[in-house]
């Protein structure tokens, strides 16, 4: 039903086929030919803005002013949101009589989306109820805008003063404008569906035994999901310290949100996201303890071993190795973020200090290299405590961190790591000097004064209240043999999540995300045992959801193009040869014409197989393309008429990007 209106008009055997058709939507083609060179174009997929659908006019998406703006008119902008698609499933429900629709063979499925969509609708009312009359809910829900607003702005601010086109000095005043802190449409709604079943940790969709649902927020690469369950992770973290003690288990201690990656790079790249985050949300709760807490939020990164330090005695050796410059250990290194996450100065290994054994606190901090002192997380600002940042295994145990990151296979600890229990809430002690304690944890049950530390003794601890919410990102990759030990293991994690108010089990709110999947339902369930919402709920076609319009591609909103390469009776080599070549020579061509915006495609990336087959393209790679290329630049001279400028830059070899000082035709390394 969706795609009724894209028609396939032919089908090629051993080659593919190309059609031509007059204009875009047309139901019959003028010409129909063979290609070994198949083409597709993927259209943009963007939020309506009020120049698309009058109804958004009002809709409030500055997060700045969600923050702050009276709860009237805060409700109100919410409403016209709830309104607009109210109205627009009206129109879509309106489509099912047209006979110009041709939806006569489609009832049964355009009946099931409209019931999506009304689902979507109502669970987004019944947000905006809990916004108007629970206080609570009304709090956090600022709170989340407030910290978002400061992120946003914050990491566009650090990553210019990284790209060195502004100075840390200047302030992120100038960045501080509605584009730079506004919500997607989707990521608003998204938000607001969800905030019932956080607020409630009785809600069905949440904690009933077979009706739980797990939301899946389906959206295009570069959409802002990522932002959109950032928010949900600050409501989460808000709501614990507002709701205080239930069942004598404190809001403010033990991990909240647990996120998961499945590839230890993607999980590095997200930490590094959600520090700035945590970050905010630091600022803000030193602001207003009295409300938020003593406790600070702190982010966690808990990855393997090979990425960082199982221990804060391995944590210290190899800061030391690299500060003597000595041989790096073969074991990670705390030294994860570059850069200061909140005014982007940079931080070098010197500025970690590793704080291990009896007589020091049993920290890893990292703080921020601002040579003025004027960031929030210098040592002159925050001397015991740094970036709220973790990322040594052992001092995550001794003290869960508000917002856990993870891989999905450092779970398998579970099984013989007992510290793990401690992420999860398990602990039975307190040592004042070094943390939590848990029955694995070996630790005296007292410590001498020593310096500025004084005497302390170990306490009796209840429990710690287990994490609320559980966030999967890239879901489509947790598949095959991946899946199979996931879902195991996604079993106990669920029951550790778990724990009993009013004689009633309650369970974690799930959400994953992904830009492709197939078989969700069936993922879903083997994976969370849980039933499946997917957002956004389709229309009628898929051009338009309410929350996303599928644009025409132009100028303005250019499109992905594929293409594909079909070379029959060529072996495996030889075509890589001679596609990698044109590929590389045809980016460096383009470079020299037109300079810098042709950056982004100076970088040409394999994907494999096997390590075989990555080794052999390696090694053409360094070998017979390079050669080639020689042959492409002298092709490429004969067959365009050149300035003189360009000439020059092509053939004296100082600023040619394939030629060394001697002029000799070489690769400077671009191609590398």
């Amino acid at each position: 039903m969706l795609y009724r209106r894209q028609l396939e008009f032919a089908v090629g055997h051993g080659v593919s086929v190309h059609a031509t058709i007059p204009e875009e939507g047309a139901e019959q083609a003028t010409a129909i030919e063979t290609s070994f060179l198949p083409e597709h174009e993927v259209k943009q997929q963007t939020p309506p803005t009020p120049a698309d659908n009058a109804d958004l006019a009002g809709v409030p998406l500055d997060m700045k002013d969600l923050a702050g703006m009276p709860k009237t008119d805060l409700v109100a902008g919410m409403r016209r949101m709830e309104t607009a698609y109210t109205a627009w499933i009206d129109r879509e429900q309106g489509k099912l009589q047209d006979p110009t629709e041709r939806l006569s063979s489609h009832l049964s499925a355009a009946r099931r989306t409209m019931t999506g969509c009304q689902e979507v609708c109502r669970r987004i009312h019944a947000g905006i109820d809990l916004i108007e009359q629970n206080p609570e809910a009304e709090l956090a829900f600022r709170f989340s805008n407030q910290v978002m607003a400061l992120q946003r702005v914050r990491s566009t601010f650090s990553r210019l003063v990284r790209k060195k086109e502004i100075k840390s000095e200047d302030g992120p005043g100038a960045l501080d404008i509605p584009e730079n802190r506004s919500w997607r449409l989707f990521q608003l709604a998204f938000i607001l569906l969800n905030l019932p079943s956080l607020n409630d940790i009785h809600h069905p969709h949440r904690s009933h035994p077979a009706d739980a649902i797990a939301d899946l927020l389906w959206f295009p690469t570069g959409g802002g999901k990522t932002e959109a369950y950032l928010g949900l992770t600050a409501y989460t973290l808000a709501m614990r310290r507002l709701q205080g003690e239930i069942e004598g288990r404190s809001g403010e201690h033990g991990t909240a949100v647990l996120m998961r990656y499945t590839l230890r790079l993607l999980t590095l790249q997200q930490f590094q996201r959600a520090a700035a985050l945590l970050c905010a949300c630091e600022v803000v709760r030193r602001g207003d303890e009295s409300r938020w807490g003593k406790v600070p939020f702190r982010l966690g990164l808990w990855v393997g071993g090979k990425s960082t330090p199982n221990t804060l005695a391995q944590a210290d050796e190899a800061l030391r190795q690299t500060n003597v410059g000595g041989k790096p250990t073969g074991g990670g290194t705390p030294y994860q973020l570059k850069s200061c996450p909140w005014c982007g100065c940079n931080i070098r290994e010197h500025h970690l200090k590793v704080l291990e054994g009896a007589s020091e606190i049993g920290r890893c901090l990292t703080f921020c290299g601002d040579p003025l002192g004027k960031c929030e997380f210098t040592p002159i600002q925050a001397p015991d405590e740094g970036l709220p940042v973790m990322v040594v295994d052992e001092e995550m145990y001794r003290r869960p961190p508000s917002l856990l990151i993870a891989t999905v296979d450092k779970f398998a600890q579970m099984a013989w790591k007992g510290e793990v229990q401690m992420l999860f809430g398990q602990v039975n002690g307190n040592c004042p000097r070094h943390g939590l304690l848990s029955p694995e944890i070996e630790d005296g049950s007292h410590h001498p004064a020593c310096g500025r530390l004084p005497r302390v003794k170990s306490v009796p601890h209840l429990p710690l209240r287990p994490p609320d919410l559980i966030i999967q990102d890239e879901l489509h990759l947790i598949s095959g043999p991946l899946g199979s030990l996931v879902g195991l293991y996604e079993t106990a994690v669920d029951e550790l999540c778990c724990w009993t108010v009013d004689g009633k089990k309650v369970r974690p709110k799930v959400i994953a995300s992904t830009a492709t999947i197939r078989r969700a339902l069936d993922q879903v369930k083997r994976l969370f045992l849980r039933k499946l919402d997917i957002f956004p709920a389709q229309g009628t076609g898929i051009k338009d959801n309410f929350f996303s319009l599928q644009r025409p591609a132009d100028a303005d909103f250019p499109g992905r193009r594929y293409l594909g390469i079909c070379a029959f009776g060529r072996r495996y080599p030889a075509a890589v040869i001679r596609v990698y070549t044109a590929v590389l020579g045809a980016a460096e061509f383009l470079y020299q014409r037109h300079g810098k915006p042709m950056d982004p495609w100076m970088t040409l990336a394999g994907y494999f197989n096997s390590m075989r087959e990555l080794a052999g393209t390696r090694r053409l790679v360094e070998d017979d393309i390079r050669a080639r290329l020689r042959v492409f630049w002298r092709e490429l001279t004969r067959a365009f008429v050149l300035s003189a400028p360009q000439r020059n830059r092509w053939t004296d070899g100082r600023d040619s990007h394939l030629h060394r000082s001697s002029g000799q035709r070489r690769n400077a390394g671009r191609f590398g």
